[in-house]
């Protein structure tokens, strides 16, 4: 094997790397030092390669764009596996295989699969390097996408290997594009494999394994799989939690800041809550960024619980992106900022659909000409945009706090047009682990044949948990317990809509208004009601300067609950419930019943009464 540095002191690591190299016979082997000058000369090489663009330096310095084989664009999660001993430990939301066949599978593909090619060893830590919250992972890869990506979406180099020593623990990850050279072979562009597709997690050994594609989840192994998947298992077995959660600083005029974690899954406006702008009437009111992704959650010593955002960067939907919805996410982008699947304007740009007006020509994310009346989009919908998360204008002061930062709320929403009140927060804790653990969100692709169909994703995490989803209910559950003070938890729902379709809350920063009640309930002084889902704030009870047009009435609309339309929602939390009805938390069903009481017992169509004088 070729000279290791002598910084790599770990028996371990060289020993595991060497056994790779001899399975996939790599041309060379480069060991990441994620440094500045490897990071450019890697950019470089891409470039000439036809792997990357480089972008007009005036508009968008040192940044890129790259892209992808049309058939390798987005997570595959028909090609996910968890790999458990047990196939009753994956559950029945996750696909699993057992762990020698896989394997038999993995060393066949793998054979000689970097062929070729160089094989890099990234080394990374998931959270500030050295924080106990944190864990190394090292990453072996056969392309240079991934190695670059990596360096901004985590803490990547050298000084993790000074962490690690000579006998640390760390996660294994292996990926590969699946396309070795012959000598002479022209590359292609974008290497993947076009038939076979991997992505196995194999959570008693903590290693991850990722064969095929070089996009996003599926290759930067740090992302979905380690923080996610084998997070999941770790933070189960530890005592802790991994979740798919972007996480906020509340800032009042007072100077005070709170913290808060909130789960959406996609298309319901994740990353514009992660980096809200306050309307103009909240004069000193800020909003700071910790994560918009992921959030490992852990007790602290006084009985709070401190959570991190693992990642460095943020690696963001760009169609819909814009100065009107995220002003912040534009900023974040300016440069340094590898774009991919977007289109190229003629003067050395990127565009997307929803940036802004639309260039007279470009070249679609294909590279193909295009033209606003073509009929076709500029830019894939998955198209990404990779960024490191320093540059982000308002990131929070304390987001690499080795400590991390005390979570004082927990929220929870979809995309629902009916039956979801605006806010809504829970009894306690169990009535919160419910009403995450049956969220539901609409599907938006008319395509699919399903508009309109509720698809449950628990916490957002059906993709991402790593083991029986019923389990997980239990351990987020049994974490609450042992809190003194544990989080308030509460569901939002910003899509509701009247009989036209049009929406009824206009969301973005005008959200700003109900998280602003939401701190206040976690602080213990905002005034709520009782309603027949959990305490809910009347018209009175929120900030209305400079959305006077919101009266009373809109807002009871968007807070009313009919009970027969309920009951049908309730009905269908069993789809879920006897899917993982082995390892169902019994709380969940007393819940059940509880809230079914609760509507029985309350008028057909709920409202929030007027006040009497």
């Amino acid at each position: 094997m070729e000279h290791i540095p002598d910084y790599v002191r770990h028996a371990g690591v060289r020993a595991w790397v060497a056994d790779l190299a001899a399975r996939c016979t790599p041309a060379a082997i480069h060991w990441c030092d994620g440094s500045q000058d490897e990071y450019d000369a890697l950019c470089g090489q891409m470039v000439a390669s036809g792997t990357f663009i480089r972008l007009n330096p005036d508009l968008r310095p040192n940044s890129f764009l790259a892209r992808s084989d049309p058939g390798d664009v987005a997570r595959v999660e028909d090609r996910t596996f968890i790999c458990s001993l047990n196939p009753s430990d994956a559950g029945p939301t996750n696909n699993w295989v057992a762990p020698r066949e896989m394997k038999t599978t993995l060393h066949r593909v793998f054979s000689g699969a970097m062929a070729g090619r160089t094989m890099y060893v990234v080394p990374f830590s998931m959270g500030p390097i050295g924080s106990p919250l944190s864990v190394i992972g090292i990453e072996v890869t056969d392309s240079p996408y991934v190695v670059v990506n990596m360096r901004i979406m985590t803490r990547m180099g050298r000084a993790v290997y000074d962490v690690l020593g000579d006998d640390g623990e760390y996660i294994p990850c292996v990926h590969s594009v699946g396309a070795p050279l012959a000598p002479g072979q022209a590359d292609a562009p974008w290497p993947c494999n076009a038939s076979e597709k991997y992505i196995v997690h194999f959570p008693e050994e903590r290693s991850i394994w990722s064969y095929g594609s070089g996009y996003g989840g599926n290759a930067l192994l740090g992302k979905k799989c380690f923080a996610l998947r084998i997070a999941s298992v770790l933070a189960r077995d530890n005592g802790w939690l991994a979740e798919h959660m972007l996480i906020l600083g509340v800032t009042d005029p007072a100077g005070e800041t709170s913290y808060v974690a909130a789960a959406f899954p996609s298309a319901c406006g994740k990353t514009n809550f992660a980096m809200l702008v306050p309307p103009a009437a909240f004069d000193g009111w800020r909003i700071t960024t910790v994560g918009d992704d992921i959030a490992w959650i852990k007790p602290g010593d006084d009985g709070r619980p401190y959570a991190i955002n693992p990642e460095a960067g943020y690696f963001g939907v760009a169609p819909g992106t814009s100065a009107a919805t995220n002003p912040n996410a534009i900023a974040t982008i300016r440069a340094n900022t590898i774009f991919t699947n977007v289109a190229l304007t003629p003067d050395g740009d990127v565009w997307w659909e929803g940036l802004g007006p639309a260039p007279e020509q470009a070249l679609d994310w294909r590279g193909q000409p295009w033209t606003p009346g073509c009929g076709r989009k500029a830019a894939h919908p998955n198209a990404r945009f990779t960024a490191p998360a320093a540059q982000n204008p308002v990131i929070d002061p304390d987001w690499e706090h080795p400590r991390g930062v005390p979570i004082q709320a927990f929220i929870f929403g979809g995309r629902r047009s009916t039956v979801v009140p605006l806010v809504y927060q829970a009894f306690n804790w169990t009535y919160g682990v419910y009403l995450a653990a049956t969220m539901g969100s609409e599907t938006t692709a008319a395509a699919a044949g399903a508009l309109g169909e509720v698809r449950r994703d628990p916490m957002a995490m059906l993709p991402f948990c790593g083991y029986h989803v019923g389990d997980y209910f239990n351990h987020w559950l049994n974490f609450g317990r042992r809190l003194q003070n544990p989080p308030r938890i509460f569901g939002v729902n910003w899509f509701r809509t009247d009989a036209q379709g049009r929406f009824l809350w206009p969301g973005f920063g005008e959200n700003m208004r109900v998280l602003q009640w939401i701190v206040e309930r976690a602080r213990g002084r905002a005034v709520s009601v009782e309603g027949p889902l959990g305490w809910v704030p009347r018209y009175e009870d929120l900030d209305w300067r400079g959305l006077e047009s919101l009266d009373a009435t809109d807002f009871g609309q968007l807070m009313s609950i009919d009970r027969d339309v309920w009951m049908k929602e309730i009905l269908s939390h069993d789809e879920l419930f006897l899917r993982i009805y082995d390892r169902l938390p019994k709380e969940m069903l007393s819940i059940r019943e509880l809230i079914i009481s609760s509507l029985w017992r309350s008028p057909k169509h709920w409202e929030l009464a007027p006040e009497r004088h």
